[in-house]
Order: structure tokens, then sequence, then C-alpha cells
């Protein structure tokens, strides 16, 4: 899967968005240490332990670089970035039941934002699934000759 590039100055506005997931019940919000067990724990068991190694890592820095979506106590979905390498977003995912609501792309808007305030100008988002969301929502491009990128030496198993 290629990566993709994203100008990081020229975002879109998030805040309509989290006002209406807000109104659902729904937040997003970056994650803090005391949760890092339980918001890895969660990613391995819905998007597998390759996801939920990256963001061990980004739960190990302070600030966090990963943001959850939640109702209540419940988590929905998570979002990293700076998790495998610097200036990457991703890995990011959303329960199937809470898709079309607009947490995935509250999410990845939450974490470019974060990047852009740390400095990033232009942003990754590494090995992409679905191209077309990231062109629509961010105005994302292929990066050419980017697969496998990052991961071409990713020791993948059968876990």
């Amino acid at each position: 899967m290629p990566d993709m590039l994203v100008h990081l100055r020229k975002l879109p506005s998030c805040d309509a968005l989290i006002e209406a997931l807000a109104r659902e019940g729904i937040t997003i919000q970056r994650a803090i240490a005391p949760d890092k067990f339980r918001i890895v724990e969660w990613v391995r068991n819905f998007n597998g332990n390759y996801a939920a190694g990256e963001c061990d890592s980004s739960m190990s820095k302070t600030p966090a670089t990963c943001y959850i979506a939640v109702r209540g106590k419940q988590i929905l979905g998570f979002a990293c970035y700076d998790a495998t390498a610097l200036n990457f977003f991703g890995p990011t995912m959303v329960m199937e039941a809470e898709r079309g609501k607009g947490i995935g792309k509250a999410l990845l808007l939450k974490c470019l934002y974060a990047m852009r305030d740390e400095g990033y100008v232009y942003g990754i988002i590494g090995g992409v699934g679905p191209a077309e969301f990231y062109e629509k929502t961010v105005g994302a491009a292929l990066i050419p000759d980017s697969a496998p990128g990052l991961y071409e030496d990713f020791l993948m198993g059968n876990d």
C-alpha cells in the first residue's frame, strides 16, 4: 500500500464535526498514560498485534501521540501519529458499527492538527488503504513509488 502526502497548513476545520459528535455523546480526546494498557489491548482485540505495537509506541510518548474516540468510557476508535516513524499518521480504526458518523475524519484531523502544532508542514499518511477518503478529507496525494516504504523490513508473522 502506498503512502500519501498532506499539506498540514491547508487542513479543513474540524470544529463543527467535533461539536456534532459531542451532541451524539462522542468525544475525541488525546489519550493519556493511565489508559495505555486498556487502549493498547482494545487496539489488539479489534485491529491486531501490528497496530497494537504502533499504538503502544505512540502511548509511550509525552504527550501521547494517540487520539481516541469515546462514548462515556467505551472506546469507539483510535488514531496515532509518530508511532513507527516521525511525521507519519497511522494506524487508525473505528468500530464497524460506528462508521459513517465522521469519527474517523475527526480522529484524522485531530492527529494532523497536532502534527502541525508540533512544527510539521507536511505529513505522511503511511500505507493507506482508502486513498479516496484521504484525498477527499484532507487533499492528500499519493506519493509515487512509496510502497512498501517504511514497512519494507516489517517482520510480518502469522499473528
